[in-house]
């Protein structure tokens, strides 16, 4: 229906497995269930895929191709009406690289626009990396620790405690357009926001849009290596 859109990421102890046809089938069915589950791993995994569930497709592999591989996460975005847009940067195959995203539009504008669009505002993520779509999106606990940078850095500058609150509040905004995808200078052209981009975009697509929400998954991060 393109409203509902899934990224998923499975790990493999070596690169070139990642290379490996019977990894990508693997793959590209986990995405496929995940559709159907929705983004809870293990329900993914006991899910079934033909006349066997995900897990033990997951292990018939890891027996064919002789590496361990596990499913680590999912998410599902999905609108009620309007496209999903993805990118993944890298691709080995269609769909299948190391930077996947996904980006709901929620719009009754024309679709192929939107999906165009999404494609776009995905790639933007890839690049941009945003923490949130806006200000309110953001971890506490990131805008506090920002807030606390920036009160200190003023402090040691000499500046007074009545005015530190205040020159916070600016800096803040400045650590907004750099962490808000709204706010973010839209890679196509960095003159404008992400949020004028889209809102210019209106006229094309023939309606209303708004950025329902976006996934970025990087392979592995997160992940404590050994070396």
């Amino acid at each position: 229906a393109g409203t509902k859109g899934v990224v998923v990421e499975v790990n493999s102890e070596t690169d070139f497995v990642a290379r490996n046809d019977l990894f990508q089938g693997l793959v590209a069915m986990i995405a496929d269930v995940a559709l159907g589950t929705g983004a809870d791993v293990e329900k993914i995994k006991a899910a079934k895929a033909g006349s066997i569930t995900v897990a033990d497709s997951i292990n018939d592999t890891i027996a064919k191709v002789g590496e361990n591989m596990t499913l680590r996460r999912a998410a599902v975005l999905s609108v009620s009406q309007g496209a999903i847009g993805s990118y993944v940067h890298n691709a080995v195959t269609e769909g299948l690289g190391k930077i996947g995203v996904i980006v709901a539009l929620e719009s009754s504008g024309k679709a192929d626009e939107l999906v165009a669009l999404g494609r776009q505002l995905a790639m933007h993520v890839a690049s941009a990396n945003p923490q949130a779509l806006d200000p309110a999106g953001l971890d506490p606990a990131n805008v506090k620790r920002e807030k606390d940078v920036l009160a200190d850095k003023f402090r040691q500058q000499g500046k007074p405690e009545a005015m530190i609150e205040k020159i916070v509040e600016s800096g803040l905004k400045t650590f907004y357009k750099e962490v808000c995808m709204l706010e973010q200078p839209f890679i196509f052209d960095d003159k404008k926001t992400v949020a004028q981009a889209v809102k210019e975009a209106e006229g094309k697509v023939g309606g209303p849009i708004k950025i329902a929400g976006f996934v970025r998954y990087a392979l592995g991060e997160g992940i404590e290596k050994q070396e």
